[in-house]
């Protein structure tokens, strides 16, 4: 299948991957891989032959166009609330139990784990500490956020945003997995506010199909939001 790796810097790499895109960041002693593509197979090679350092792999949460080559490790960093939901979708490898507040340091290059439960219960952001960008998975983006089936949140991600807010003066940018590439972090409080309005009926939705299932599709000018009905 079809991807681009696209070079940031010198030790920063993202993979556009049909319509999601995933990272790798390198430091001085390892590397990691932020999610795992969807269509592509072979994240570990991929990204094997862009760096020599030690491979590691996150997920920033466990919907299946994010793990895509997990597969080809025998155990990732996830946080534990999304585990079951891999599991479900026949996932298979050891999971290591990832939370807020633990760091992944890869030589010179402290990654933090902030979680932004919401999308998913685990859904979680790594912020490059030095680098000041945040890698946001789906909670922050552009493009349309699934926001409806099993163990979606509306309350929990409006809070998630709000607890983020606390933090924009740490980063520069946003990294989502969909939509445009970078984000401004004004876009945070826009969203939240947006999910706001839908929580209190003030934004008004469009039933659409989305695979044979009806679902209602929120714009919110910044980006949409899909919806159960």
């Amino acid at each position: 299948m079809a991807y681009e790796v696209i070079s940031i810097n010198d030790s920063t790499w993202r993979v556009e991957d049909q319509g999601v895109r995933f990272f790798l960041l390198a430091g001085t002693e390892k590397a990691l891989l932020i999610d795992s593509g969807m269509s592509v197979h072979n994240a570990r090679e991929i990204a094997q032959s862009l760096t020599d350092r030690p491979l590691l792999l996150l997920n920033t949460h466990a919907d299946r166009d994010h793990t895509g080559s997990n597969g080809e490790f025998s155990s990732f960093y996830m946080h534990p609330a999304d585990e079951p939901a891999y599991r479900q979708g026949g996932g298979q490898g050891q999971v290591l139990p990832i939370r807020a507040g633990d760091t992944l340091d890869l030589g010179d290059r402290p990654l933090e784990i902030l979680e932004l439960p919401g999308h998913t219960p685990g859904s979680i952001a790594v912020l490059d500490v030095k680098g000041r960008f945040l890698i946001s998975g789906d909670p922050i983006q552009d493009g349309n956020i699934f926001m409806f089936g099993p163990a979606r949140n509306m309350d929990d991600y409006v809070a998630s945003l709000t607890r983020l807010e606390s933090s924009m003066d740490r980063f520069d940018q946003v990294w989502p997995s969909h939509g445009s590439f970078p984000v401004s972090p004004a876009l945070i409080p826009q969203l939240r506010d947006a999910a706001k309005k839908i929580l209190a009926g003030e934004l008004p939705g469009e039933k659409t199909d989305f695979h044979g299932r009806t679902i209602v599709r929120y714009d919110a000018g910044c980006a949409g939001f899909l919806c159960d009905q």
